[in-house]
């Protein structure tokens, strides 16, 4: 009987410590990565150099395109920060002139959006294509990765203006090998439901419009950044 006891006493001890050490390593199965699994990653940024429309003229922070690429990316998984560099009334000559500003924020990628003010004011489209040439090749320089996105001319302004102005984003897409995007406002120019009063800006109907119409650029793009530089597929 006393060994029975003594027995059965060292049994229920060695089973409690056989149960604790097992509810160790589930919990720690539970709360560790499995092995070999890829750690989170560094947040990619996008940063959208660009004029009113990037900057979000007219809506609330929230509602501007950058803020709604960032929140549409995210819900896809994507790690990727949208940085909003966009100033209303910039043109491209502004845009070459604050891009150091800008890479001081050391963004990976940036997606030009500029030209549409040239275009309004009636500037040369030949001066406008030197300055973003000029901010292609310093973007290119510093190692980051240049995306463009087009935009139209006012079409008053007669064939020889639309085609030069229009013809350029292609230009200097086929001549850096970049990505090119045709036209931001496609699906919104002209649609007075999905533009303020000006009949210019997108109002926050509108820049849904771009964001989705915008988003299939942007991961297909993500994606070919990824690959070289070892990165996952779906940042």
């Amino acid at each position: 009987m006393v060994l029975g006891s003594g027995y059965g006493r060292f049994a229920a001890a060695v089973n409690s410590l056989l149960l604790a050490l097992m509810l160790c390593v589930s919990a720690h199965a539970q709360t560790a990565p499995p092995s070999g699994a890829p750690q989170p990653a560094v947040p990619i940024k996008l940063a959208i150099l660009g004029d009113s429309l990037a900057a979000g003229y007219g809506v609330k922070p929230e509602q501007s395109i950058p803020a709604k690429l960032e929140a549409a990316l995210k819900a896809e998984g994507r790690n990727v920060t949208v940085m909003n560099q966009g100033v209303s009334g910039d043109t491209t000559a502004g845009g070459l002139e604050r891009l150091d500003w800008m890479l001081g924020d050391k963004p990976d990628i940036v997606l030009i959006e500029l030209g549409a003010n040239d275009a309004l004011r009636g500037l040369d489209p030949a001066e406008a294509e030197r300055n973003l040439d000029a901010i292609i090749a310093k973007l290119k320089s510093e190692g980051v990765r240049v995306w463009l996105a087009g935009m139209l001319a006012p079409r008053n302004f007669g064939p020889d203006y639309i085609r030069q102005f229009d013809g350029l984003y292609k230009r200097l897409a086929d001549k850096y090998a970049i990505p090119l995007y045709p036209f931001i406002l496609d699906g919104v120019a002209q649609d007075p439901a999905l533009n303020q009063a000006d009949g210019i800006h997108p109002n926050p109907k509108g820049v849904d419009v771009i964001v989705a119409h915008l988003l299939p650029f942007v991961t297909k793009n993500l994606d070919l950044h990824a690959a070289p530089v070892r990165r996952p597929a779906r940042p």
